[in-house]
Protein backbone atom coordinates (compact mmCIF):
# COMPACT_ATOMS: atom_id res chain seq x y z
CA UNK A 1 0.00 0.00 0.00
CA UNK A 2 1.44 3.37 -1.02
CA UNK A 3 2.00 5.90 1.74
CA UNK A 4 -0.05 4.48 4.65
CA UNK A 5 -0.72 6.65 7.69
CA UNK A 6 0.47 3.88 10.04
CA UNK A 7 2.60 0.83 9.30
CA UNK A 8 2.84 -1.98 11.86
CA UNK A 9 5.77 -4.28 11.07
CA UNK A 10 6.22 -7.60 12.90
CA UNK A 11 5.38 -6.09 16.28
CA UNK A 12 5.73 -8.31 19.34
CA UNK A 13 5.35 -7.30 22.98
CA UNK A 14 5.80 -9.44 26.09
CA UNK A 15 5.09 -8.83 29.76
CA UNK A 16 6.36 -10.68 32.78
CA UNK A 17 3.75 -12.64 34.71
CA UNK A 18 5.19 -13.12 38.20
CA UNK A 19 4.24 -16.21 40.18
CA UNK A 20 5.77 -14.61 43.25
CA UNK A 21 7.45 -11.33 44.02
CA UNK A 22 10.40 -10.38 46.19
CA UNK A 23 8.99 -7.52 48.19
CA UNK A 24 12.40 -6.42 49.44
CA UNK A 25 16.10 -6.94 48.95
CA UNK A 26 16.09 -9.02 52.15
CA UNK A 27 13.48 -11.38 50.68
CA UNK A 28 15.55 -11.79 47.52
CA UNK A 29 18.68 -12.59 49.56
CA UNK A 30 16.81 -15.04 51.76
CA UNK A 31 15.45 -16.89 48.70
CA UNK A 32 18.83 -16.61 46.97
CA UNK A 33 17.11 -16.16 43.64
CA UNK A 34 15.04 -13.76 41.61
CA UNK A 35 11.26 -13.96 41.69
CA UNK A 36 9.87 -16.56 39.27
CA UNK A 37 7.92 -15.33 36.27
CA UNK A 38 6.60 -16.38 32.89
CA UNK A 39 6.64 -14.32 29.74
CA UNK A 40 3.21 -13.45 28.38
CA UNK A 41 2.95 -12.52 24.70
CA UNK A 42 0.50 -9.64 24.46
CA UNK A 43 1.39 -9.26 20.76
CA UNK A 44 3.13 -11.71 18.48
CA UNK A 45 4.47 -10.73 15.02
CA UNK A 46 1.58 -8.41 14.11
CA UNK A 47 1.84 -6.67 10.74
CA UNK A 48 -0.59 -4.51 8.74
CA UNK A 49 -0.96 -1.05 7.20
CA UNK A 50 -3.59 1.54 8.05
CA UNK A 51 -4.54 3.60 4.96
CA UNK A 52 -4.43 7.35 5.25
CA UNK A 53 -7.78 9.08 5.69
CA UNK A 54 -9.67 5.99 6.88
CA UNK A 55 -11.39 4.97 10.09
CA UNK A 56 -9.72 1.74 11.18
CA UNK A 57 -10.96 -0.62 13.92
CA UNK A 58 -9.25 -3.08 16.25
CA UNK A 59 -11.49 -5.84 17.60
CA UNK A 60 -11.03 -8.95 19.72
CA UNK A 61 -11.92 -10.40 23.07
CA UNK A 62 -10.53 -9.03 26.32
CA UNK A 63 -6.81 -9.76 26.55
CA UNK A 64 -6.36 -10.10 22.80
CA UNK A 65 -3.79 -7.28 22.62
CA UNK A 66 -5.90 -4.41 21.20
CA UNK A 67 -5.01 -1.82 23.84
CA UNK A 68 -1.37 -2.92 23.91
CA UNK A 69 -1.12 -2.44 20.16
CA UNK A 70 -2.78 0.97 20.38
CA UNK A 71 -0.23 2.00 23.02
CA UNK A 72 2.58 0.81 20.78
CA UNK A 73 1.16 2.95 17.95
CA UNK A 74 0.97 5.91 20.36
CA UNK A 75 4.62 5.36 21.46
CA UNK A 76 3.52 4.79 25.05
CA UNK A 77 4.91 1.25 24.88
CA UNK A 78 7.99 0.17 22.94
CA UNK A 79 7.70 -3.14 21.04
CA UNK A 80 10.17 -5.86 21.97
CA UNK A 81 10.57 -6.66 18.28
CA UNK A 82 9.36 -4.97 15.12
CA UNK A 83 8.40 -1.34 14.75
CA UNK A 84 5.50 1.05 14.22
CA UNK A 85 5.85 3.87 11.69
CA UNK A 86 3.32 6.69 11.93
CA UNK A 87 3.26 9.55 9.43
CA UNK A 88 1.70 12.68 10.91
CA UNK A 89 0.84 14.32 14.21
CA UNK A 90 -1.02 12.12 16.67
CA UNK A 91 -3.46 12.50 19.57
CA UNK A 92 -4.55 9.61 21.76
CA UNK A 93 -7.45 9.04 24.14
CA UNK A 94 -6.55 5.68 25.61
CA UNK A 95 -7.75 5.64 29.20
CA UNK A 96 -10.47 7.34 31.20
CA UNK A 97 -9.15 10.70 32.35
CA UNK A 98 -5.65 10.14 30.95
CA UNK A 99 -3.64 13.34 31.29
CA UNK A 100 -6.03 14.80 33.89
CA UNK A 101 -5.11 15.81 37.43
CA UNK A 102 -8.06 15.05 39.73
CA UNK A 103 -7.49 18.06 41.99
CA UNK A 104 -7.45 20.57 39.14
CA UNK A 105 -10.56 22.09 37.60
CA UNK A 106 -11.83 21.15 34.17
CA UNK A 107 -10.52 24.44 32.76
CA UNK A 108 -7.07 23.88 34.26
CA UNK A 109 -7.01 20.33 32.95
CA UNK A 110 -7.85 21.55 29.44
CA UNK A 111 -4.65 23.63 29.51
CA UNK A 112 -2.68 20.77 31.10
CA UNK A 113 -3.92 18.14 28.67
CA UNK A 114 -3.60 20.45 25.69
CA UNK A 115 0.02 21.21 26.54
CA UNK A 116 0.74 17.46 26.84
CA UNK A 117 -0.69 17.01 23.36
CA UNK A 118 1.55 19.78 21.99
CA UNK A 119 -0.62 22.91 21.95
CA UNK A 120 0.70 26.31 23.01
CA UNK A 121 -1.23 28.33 25.59
CA UNK A 122 -2.43 30.81 22.96
CA UNK A 123 -3.74 27.94 20.82
CA UNK A 124 -5.63 26.45 23.75
CA UNK A 125 -7.15 29.83 24.63
CA UNK A 126 -8.34 30.23 21.03
CA UNK A 127 -10.02 26.81 21.12
CA UNK A 128 -11.23 26.89 24.74
CA UNK A 129 -14.88 27.75 24.08
CA UNK A 130 -15.12 25.15 21.31
CA UNK A 131 -13.61 22.50 23.60
CA UNK A 132 -16.00 23.29 26.45
CA UNK A 133 -19.06 23.44 24.22
CA UNK A 134 -18.28 20.13 22.52
CA UNK A 135 -17.78 18.45 25.89
CA UNK A 136 -21.01 19.95 27.26
CA UNK A 137 -19.51 20.66 30.69
CA UNK A 138 -19.60 24.48 30.77
CA UNK A 139 -21.60 24.48 34.02
CA UNK A 140 -18.88 22.43 35.73
CA UNK A 141 -15.76 23.63 33.95
CA UNK A 142 -14.35 25.33 37.05
CA UNK A 143 -15.06 22.37 39.35
CA UNK A 144 -12.36 19.78 40.22
CA UNK A 145 -12.52 16.90 37.74
CA UNK A 146 -12.43 14.41 40.63
CA UNK A 147 -16.10 15.31 41.05
CA UNK A 148 -16.92 14.62 37.38
CA UNK A 149 -18.86 11.58 36.26
CA UNK A 150 -17.09 9.11 34.00
CA UNK A 151 -19.03 10.48 31.03
CA UNK A 152 -17.94 14.07 31.76
CA UNK A 153 -14.34 12.89 32.04
CA UNK A 154 -14.48 11.24 28.64
CA UNK A 155 -16.28 14.08 26.90
CA UNK A 156 -13.75 16.64 28.10
CA UNK A 157 -10.74 14.45 27.30
CA UNK A 158 -12.07 13.60 23.85
CA UNK A 159 -12.92 17.22 23.14
CA UNK A 160 -9.35 18.29 23.92
CA UNK A 161 -7.90 15.47 21.80
CA UNK A 162 -9.91 16.26 18.66
CA UNK A 163 -9.35 20.00 18.92
CA UNK A 164 -5.61 19.46 18.76
CA UNK A 165 -6.49 18.75 15.10
CA UNK A 166 -4.14 15.77 14.74
CA UNK A 167 -3.45 13.84 11.54
CA UNK A 168 -4.07 10.60 13.48
CA UNK A 169 -6.53 10.09 16.36
CA UNK A 170 -6.36 6.98 18.55
CA UNK A 171 -9.42 6.14 20.68
CA UNK A 172 -9.66 3.16 23.04
CA UNK A 173 -13.21 2.16 24.05
CA UNK A 174 -13.74 5.19 26.26
CA UNK A 175 -16.52 6.55 24.05
CA UNK A 176 -18.74 3.73 25.30
CA UNK A 177 -19.62 5.80 28.40
CA UNK A 178 -20.84 8.81 26.43
CA UNK A 179 -24.57 9.54 26.18
CA UNK A 180 -26.54 9.35 22.93
CA UNK A 181 -26.10 13.05 22.12
CA UNK A 182 -22.35 12.82 22.63
CA UNK A 183 -22.18 9.68 20.49
CA UNK A 184 -23.90 11.56 17.66
CA UNK A 185 -21.45 14.44 17.94
CA UNK A 186 -18.55 11.99 17.86
CA UNK A 187 -19.93 10.37 14.71
CA UNK A 188 -20.13 13.78 13.06
CA UNK A 189 -16.60 14.59 14.17
CA UNK A 190 -15.26 11.31 12.79
CA UNK A 191 -16.98 12.12 9.49
CA UNK A 192 -15.36 15.58 9.50
CA UNK A 193 -12.00 13.95 10.22
CA UNK A 194 -12.41 11.57 7.29
CA UNK A 195 -13.47 14.38 4.95
CA UNK A 196 -10.37 16.30 5.99
CA UNK A 197 -8.15 13.30 5.19
CA UNK A 198 -7.46 12.44 8.85
CA UNK A 199 -6.97 8.89 10.13
CA UNK A 200 -8.90 7.47 13.10
CA UNK A 201 -8.03 4.22 14.89
CA UNK A 202 -10.74 2.82 17.18
CA UNK A 203 -10.81 0.02 19.74
CA UNK A 204 -14.30 -1.04 20.78
CA UNK A 205 -16.49 -3.99 21.74
CA UNK A 206 -19.53 -2.32 20.17
CA UNK A 207 -19.69 -4.33 16.97
CA UNK A 208 -22.57 -2.33 15.51
CA UNK A 209 -20.53 0.87 15.76
CA UNK A 210 -17.45 -0.82 14.31
CA UNK A 211 -19.44 -2.02 11.32
CA UNK A 212 -20.95 1.38 10.60
CA UNK A 213 -17.97 3.62 11.43
CA UNK A 214 -14.93 1.69 10.20
CA UNK A 215 -13.66 1.20 6.66
CA UNK A 216 -11.36 -1.67 7.66
CA UNK A 217 -10.97 -3.79 10.78
CA UNK A 218 -8.14 -5.90 12.21
CA UNK A 219 -9.10 -8.86 14.42
CA UNK A 220 -6.66 -9.83 17.17
CA UNK A 221 -6.78 -13.09 19.12
CA UNK A 222 -4.27 -14.05 21.83
CA UNK A 223 -1.92 -11.38 20.52
CA UNK A 224 -1.96 -12.58 16.91
CA UNK A 225 -3.58 -11.06 13.84
CA UNK A 226 -6.44 -13.38 12.94
CA UNK A 227 -8.17 -11.34 10.25
CA UNK A 228 -7.87 -8.09 8.30
CA UNK A 229 -10.34 -6.67 5.82
CA UNK A 230 -13.61 -4.80 5.36
CA UNK A 231 -15.50 -4.02 8.55
CA UNK A 232 -18.59 -6.04 7.58
CA UNK A 233 -16.64 -9.21 6.73
CA UNK A 234 -14.35 -9.18 9.74
CA UNK A 235 -17.02 -8.19 12.26
CA UNK A 236 -19.33 -10.94 10.96
CA UNK A 237 -16.52 -13.50 11.25
CA UNK A 238 -15.71 -12.34 14.79
CA UNK A 239 -19.34 -12.44 15.94
CA UNK A 240 -19.83 -15.86 14.36
CA UNK A 241 -16.79 -17.25 16.15
CA UNK A 242 -17.85 -15.79 19.49
CA UNK A 243 -21.09 -17.77 19.10
CA UNK A 244 -19.47 -20.75 17.46
CA UNK A 245 -20.78 -23.17 20.07
CA UNK A 246 -24.33 -21.82 19.52
CA UNK A 247 -24.46 -21.29 15.75
CA UNK A 248 -26.29 -23.82 13.61
CA UNK A 249 -25.54 -23.82 9.89
CA UNK A 250 -28.73 -24.42 7.95
CA UNK A 251 -29.08 -26.31 4.68
CA UNK A 252 -30.17 -23.14 2.85
CA UNK A 253 -26.90 -21.39 3.72
CA UNK A 254 -28.29 -19.26 6.55
CA UNK A 255 -27.19 -19.53 10.17
CA UNK A 256 -29.14 -19.43 13.40
CA UNK A 257 -28.53 -19.15 17.11
CA UNK A 258 -30.61 -18.58 20.24
CA UNK A 259 -32.06 -20.36 23.24
CA UNK A 260 -34.75 -22.01 21.10
CA UNK A 261 -37.92 -21.62 23.19
CA UNK A 262 -39.40 -19.96 20.10
CA UNK A 263 -38.08 -20.51 16.59
CA UNK A 264 -38.51 -18.91 13.18
CA UNK A 265 -39.58 -21.62 10.75
CA UNK A 266 -39.77 -19.51 7.59
CA UNK A 267 -39.81 -15.96 6.29
CA UNK A 268 -41.78 -15.00 3.20
CA UNK A 269 -41.84 -11.87 1.07
CA UNK A 270 -45.30 -11.21 -0.34
CA UNK A 271 -45.74 -8.99 -3.37
CA UNK A 272 -48.58 -6.54 -4.03
CA UNK A 273 -50.96 -9.37 -4.89
CA UNK A 274 -50.13 -11.24 -1.68
CA UNK A 275 -48.16 -13.98 -3.45
CA UNK A 276 -44.72 -15.17 -2.25
CA UNK A 277 -41.98 -13.58 -4.35
CA UNK A 278 -38.21 -13.29 -4.51
CA UNK A 279 -38.35 -10.37 -6.93
CA UNK A 280 -40.10 -7.09 -6.21
CA UNK A 281 -39.83 -3.60 -7.63
CA UNK A 282 -38.85 -0.23 -6.26
CA UNK A 283 -42.01 1.49 -5.03
CA UNK A 284 -44.02 -1.72 -4.59
CA UNK A 285 -46.07 -2.52 -1.51
CA UNK A 286 -44.54 -5.62 0.11
CA UNK A 287 -45.17 -7.69 3.22
CA UNK A 288 -42.53 -9.50 5.23
CA UNK A 289 -44.13 -12.51 6.93
CA UNK A 290 -42.34 -14.31 9.81
CA UNK A 291 -43.58 -17.83 10.54
CA UNK A 292 -42.77 -19.11 14.02
CA UNK A 293 -43.22 -22.01 16.40
CA UNK A 294 -43.21 -21.66 20.18
CA UNK A 295 -43.05 -24.92 22.14
CA UNK A 296 -43.92 -23.15 25.37
CA UNK A 297 -45.78 -19.97 26.12
CA UNK A 298 -43.58 -16.90 25.45
CA UNK A 299 -44.76 -13.68 27.03
CA UNK A 300 -44.38 -10.33 25.24
CA UNK A 301 -42.11 -11.52 22.41
CA UNK A 302 -40.50 -9.01 20.07
CA UNK A 303 -40.07 -9.80 16.39
CA UNK A 304 -37.33 -8.15 14.35
CA UNK A 305 -36.17 -7.81 10.76
CA UNK A 306 -33.00 -6.35 9.27
CA UNK A 307 -31.73 -5.77 5.75
CA UNK A 308 -28.24 -5.81 4.29
CA UNK A 309 -26.94 -5.62 0.77
CA UNK A 310 -25.19 -8.78 -0.38
CA UNK A 311 -21.91 -6.86 0.00
CA UNK A 312 -22.66 -6.39 3.71
CA UNK A 313 -23.87 -2.79 3.84
CA UNK A 314 -26.30 -2.43 6.75
CA UNK A 315 -29.45 -0.87 5.28
CA UNK A 316 -32.33 -1.02 7.74
CA UNK A 317 -33.79 -2.71 10.82
CA UNK A 318 -37.10 -2.58 12.65
CA UNK A 319 -38.53 -4.57 15.55
CA UNK A 320 -42.08 -4.87 16.74
CA UNK A 321 -41.51 -3.16 20.07
CA UNK A 322 -40.53 0.07 18.31
CA UNK A 323 -43.47 -0.57 15.99
CA UNK A 324 -45.77 -0.76 19.05
CA UNK A 325 -46.88 -4.30 18.26
CA UNK A 326 -46.06 -6.70 21.09
CA UNK A 327 -48.36 -9.72 21.56
CA UNK A 328 -49.23 -10.64 25.14
CA UNK A 329 -47.95 -14.14 24.44
CA UNK A 330 -47.38 -16.71 21.71
CA UNK A 331 -47.63 -20.49 21.81
CA UNK A 332 -47.69 -23.08 19.05
CA UNK A 333 -47.39 -22.06 15.42
CA UNK A 334 -48.31 -18.76 13.82
CA UNK A 335 -47.06 -15.84 11.80
CA UNK A 336 -46.64 -12.09 12.09
CA UNK A 337 -46.54 -9.53 9.26
CA UNK A 338 -44.64 -6.32 8.68
CA UNK A 339 -46.31 -4.43 5.84
CA UNK A 340 -44.25 -1.89 3.91
CA UNK A 341 -46.62 0.29 1.84
CA UNK A 342 -43.85 1.57 -0.45
CA UNK A 343 -40.49 -0.18 -0.84
CA UNK A 344 -38.03 2.67 -1.17
CA UNK A 345 -35.03 0.52 -2.11
CA UNK A 346 -32.92 0.98 -5.19
CA UNK A 347 -32.44 -1.96 -7.55
CA UNK A 348 -30.09 -4.58 -6.11
CA UNK A 349 -29.74 -7.82 -4.15
CA UNK A 350 -30.57 -7.91 -0.44
CA UNK A 351 -30.31 -10.34 2.48
CA UNK A 352 -33.02 -10.40 5.13
CA UNK A 353 -32.35 -11.37 8.76
CA UNK A 354 -35.10 -12.21 11.28
CA UNK A 355 -35.28 -12.63 15.04
CA UNK A 356 -37.48 -13.32 18.05
CA UNK A 357 -36.29 -11.84 21.33
CA UNK A 358 -37.73 -11.06 24.74
CA UNK A 359 -39.31 -7.71 25.57
CA UNK A 360 -35.99 -6.28 26.81
CA UNK A 361 -34.42 -7.28 23.44
CA UNK A 362 -31.45 -8.73 25.36
CA UNK A 363 -32.40 -12.43 25.35
CA UNK A 364 -32.47 -14.08 21.91
CA UNK A 365 -34.92 -16.93 21.37
CA UNK A 366 -33.96 -17.29 17.72
CA UNK A 367 -31.91 -15.29 15.24
CA UNK A 368 -31.80 -16.28 11.57
CA UNK A 369 -28.98 -14.63 9.66
CA UNK A 370 -29.54 -14.45 5.89
CA UNK A 371 -32.79 -16.41 6.03
CA UNK A 372 -33.90 -15.16 2.62
CA UNK A 373 -32.29 -13.30 -0.27
CA UNK A 374 -34.37 -11.26 -2.70
CA UNK A 375 -33.96 -8.93 -5.66
CA UNK A 376 -35.31 -5.43 -6.10
CA UNK A 377 -35.87 -4.50 -9.76
CA UNK A 378 -35.69 -0.95 -11.06
CA UNK A 379 -39.02 0.85 -11.30
CA UNK A 380 -40.57 4.15 -10.31
CA UNK A 381 -39.24 6.14 -8.57
CA UNK A 382 -35.97 5.57 -10.45
CA UNK A 383 -33.06 7.50 -8.97
CA UNK A 384 -29.39 7.81 -9.77
CA UNK A 385 -27.55 5.80 -7.12
CA UNK A 386 -27.16 4.53 -3.59
CA UNK A 387 -29.35 2.10 -1.66
CA UNK A 388 -32.42 4.18 -0.79
CA UNK A 389 -34.91 5.69 -3.21
CA UNK A 390 -36.35 8.83 -1.64
CA UNK A 391 -38.96 9.63 -4.29
CA UNK A 392 -37.57 13.09 -4.95
CA UNK A 393 -38.87 15.30 -7.76
CA UNK A 394 -36.88 18.03 -9.51
CA UNK A 395 -38.65 21.30 -10.33
CA UNK A 396 -39.40 24.90 -9.39
CA UNK A 397 -36.46 26.65 -11.05
CA UNK A 398 -36.24 30.04 -9.35
CA UNK A 399 -34.53 32.84 -11.30
CA UNK A 400 -32.80 35.87 -9.85
CA UNK A 401 -31.29 38.88 -11.59
CA UNK A 402 -27.87 37.24 -11.47
CA UNK A 403 -29.33 34.24 -13.35
CA UNK A 404 -30.27 36.35 -16.40
CA UNK A 405 -27.95 35.55 -19.30
CA UNK A 406 -27.30 38.53 -21.53
CA UNK A 407 -27.54 38.11 -25.30
CA UNK A 408 -24.17 37.71 -27.01
CA UNK A 409 -22.70 40.78 -28.66
CA UNK A 410 -23.41 41.30 -32.35
CA UNK A 411 -20.77 40.10 -34.71
CA UNK A 412 -18.77 42.73 -36.61
CA UNK A 413 -20.47 41.79 -39.88
CA UNK A 414 -24.00 42.15 -38.52
CA UNK A 415 -23.12 45.45 -36.86
CA UNK A 416 -21.65 46.83 -40.07
CA UNK A 417 -24.74 45.69 -41.96
CA UNK A 418 -26.96 47.49 -39.50
CA UNK A 419 -24.93 50.67 -39.83
CA UNK A 420 -25.06 50.55 -43.64
CA UNK A 421 -28.81 49.96 -43.58
CA UNK A 422 -29.47 53.03 -41.44
CA UNK A 423 -26.99 55.11 -43.30
CA UNK A 424 -25.30 56.28 -40.14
Amino acid sequence: MADPAIRVENVSKTFRMYKERNQSLKAALMRRRRAAFEEFYALRNVSFDIPRGTTFGLIGENGSGKSTLLKCIANILVPDTGRVIADGSMAALLELGSGFHPELSGRENVFLNGSILGLRKSQIEAKLDEIIDFAGVRQFIDQPVKNYSSGMYVRLGFSVAINVDPDILLVDEVLAVGDANFQDKCMEKFADFRNAGKTVVLVSHAMGSMRSMCDEVAWLKHGELLGLGSSSDIVDAYVDESRDDEIIHMADGSTRYGSGEAQITKVEILDQSGSPARRVRTGDAVTFRIHFEAKNSIERPVFGLALETVSGVYVWAHHSRDGEFVPDQIKGTGSVDLRVPTLYLQAGNYDLHASIVDFTTTHIFDFRHGIIRFDVLASSPHESGGVASLGGRWGNLARTESDVVEAPEQTVASRNAAVAETGS
